[in-house]
């Protein structure tokens, strides 16, 4: 059975998406069977980060309401054979989500597929609930900001309520990753430095992302940054991230600085 993950967060464009799609390929890439469900019934922009929006013909709604089945919705990357997309409807809204067929959809991707990605939309509304429900791993994506930080702290309080694993009195893993991170800034004080954040969410980190145009460069040409160019730094930080999340041992560089964080507060073991 695979594993489920939900790449969440409070706030809205913090590089969820960009986050999932990244992580995903990345894994993929470790021939890892792994697909990304996009969960933002309404929007749907998963499909665009992964340059696949005209190939989309059936989508997770139509699989819910049995319009179409799961494997005429799936569709496969051309760029990595082991790395599908299942697309979020764009004409659709969130009530058309019931608790009943998400279980169902994921319960049948957990069988087919070594990871399976939920792209959650940003917030707490019925929507990421659903994406988080049957998660046994949670990737909370956050900027250094207070506001930022503060809506995440919010995620890991529904984590801890909502989800399956928490009804049956069990402890989700928790992962923070730090997204759109400038030293610079931090150093001014602009945003939040790395202790600040992990001090306030006391959760294992994932990864750094540095602030990079390489990731708007990547999402305008419809490719994971991890694979668009896998010599730039936030691809080098993504892929990382993946190898950390199957269990290997990384130590974690800061951008900006010579120093790495490595310790069982850091490592997925230790979550």
């Amino acid at each position: 059975m695979g594993k489920v993950i939900v790449v969440t967060s409070g706030k809205g464009g913090v590089g969820k998406t960009t986050s999932a799609a990244a992580l995903g390929a990345a894994l993929a890439q470790r021939n890892e069977k792994t697909v990304v469900v996009d969960f933002d019934v309404g929007l749907r922009n998963l499909d665009l980060v992964m340059g696949a929006e005209r190939r989309v013909v059936y989508d997770l709604i139509n699989v819910i309401q049995g319009d179409a089945k799961l494997p005429q919705a799936l569709i496969r990357d051309k760029r990595l054979e082991a790395l599908y997309l299942l697309p979020a409807s764009q004409t659709r809204d969130k009530d058309n989500l019931t608790a009943r067929g998400v279980e169902a959809v994921v319960g049948a991707l957990k069988k087919s597929f070594d990871w399976v990605i939920c792209d959650s939309p940003a917030g707490i509304e019925r929507g990421a609930t659903l994406a988080m429900r049957h998660a046994d791993i949670a990737v909370i994506v956050t900027n250094p900001e207070v506001s930022s930080v503060r809506d995440s702290d919010r995620i890991i309080g529904l984590l801890d309520a909502k989800t399956v694993k928490a009804e049956r009195g069990e402890c989700i893993e928790k992962h923070l990753l730090l997204t759109r991170y400038d030293p610079n800034r931090a150093e001014r004080g602009d945003m939040l430095k790395v202790d600040d954040v992990l001090e306030i969410l006391s959760i294992p980190l994932l990864g750094i992302i540095p602030e990079s145009m390489d990731v708007l460069r990547a999402s305008n040409i419809g490719s994971p940054v991890t694979l668009a160019d896998s010599r730039s730094a936030p691809a080098q930080a993504y892929l990382q991230a993946a190898r950390r999340l199957t269990g290997e041992s990384v130590q974690i560089a800061v951008p900006g600085e010579k120093r790495g964080l490595f310790g069982k507060i850091f490592g997925r073991r230790a979550a």
